[in-house]
């Protein structure tokens, strides 16, 4: 695919992906969520990469739904999304309620991580949301930006933010569209952590690098989706689901080298993710 409105590329094991119209704040179009959905595409069937970055270029991560395309919707008389209908599915088929536009994020093998350069409104904070970590950088603002445009929340944050954050400050952020800056957002429990911007990608990086060093690549696919199954489900599913993949997962070559590497108190060399590995 031709990237006009992102850029993908991927070193050492971790895929970027940079949300790219700077001019524009990088606003969010069909084009750019087309694009999106390909280049996680592209990282989820690489075996060698381990962890997904999504970043911005520029000043800001993403300022949400172009103003063009808002405007657009009007003279179309109703919401058109811009995309076409052969659109990548990375993430679908592993569960029915993952098969949604941001949700597929629940169903990728790989973690990704939102590197928050600047200003997150609207689809780009739901963007950001449905990563599995978000980093920040100091003085971001971020707002759900719906409220002031007559509109729901989008893409399920009226979901995903109560899980974040709690219902108090989720209700405060949904119910106002008010925007707050990444220190605020960090006490809420919406960010894992706020650097000063020089330093964003560096340490989100450097977090990446401990991942891939660290956690064996079934594990992390196998917790990745424990968490987002259990998020729709009880108490009792999630100890016997556990109980399913601890019996399956130790007859995997992670298991193996991870034992021994602890015994050596070494290291730990894991290799790709093993396609035979439990799902």
């Amino acid at each position: 695919m031709e990237l006009k409105a992102t850029r993908y590329e991927v070193d050492d094991g971790i895929a970027t992906i940079t949300l790219h119209r700077p001019d524009r704040l990088n606003a969010w179009t069909g084009r750019m969520h087309t694009e999106y959905r390909w280049c996680v595409g592209q990282a989820e069937n690489d075996p060698e990469v381990r962890v997904v970055v999504v970043t911005g270029a520029g000043r800001g991560f993403c300022a949400g739904a172009d103003a063009a395309a808002l405007e657009g919707h009007i003279e179309k008389g109703g919401y058109d999304p811009g995309t076409p209908d052969d659109m990548a599915n990375p993430g679908y088929g592993i569960r029915d309620e993952f098969d949604a536009n941001f949700a597929f994020h629940f169903g990728l093998s790989k973690p990704v991580i939102a590197a928050i350069n600047g200003p997150a409104a609207g689809v780009g904070l739901a963007l950001a949301c449905y990563a599995d970590l978000r980093f920040a950088a100091a003085g971001a603002k971020l707002t759900t930006a719906h409220g002031k445009l007559g509109l729901p929340a989008e893409y399920g944050l009226s979901w995903v933010l109560p899980r974040l954050m709690g219902v108090t400050h989720a209700n405060d952020l949904l119910l106002s569209s008010r925007a707050i800056l990444a220190e605020e957002a960090a006490q809420m429990g919406l960010l894992n952590r706020v650097v000063e911007g020089a330093e964003l990608m560096d340490v989100t990086y450097g977090y990446a690098r401990d991942l891939i060093r660290n956690v064996s690549p079934a594990s992390m696919r196998a917790t990745k989706r424990q968490i987002a199954a259990d998020l729709h489900g009880d108490v009792g599913t999630s100890v016997r689901e556990s109980e399913r993949l601890l019996r399956e997962m130790m007859t995997g070559t992670d298991y193996k080298e991870g034992v021994k590497a602890f015994v050596e108190k070494r290291q730990p060399k894991f290799g790709p993710l093993d396609e035979g590995t439990p799902r």
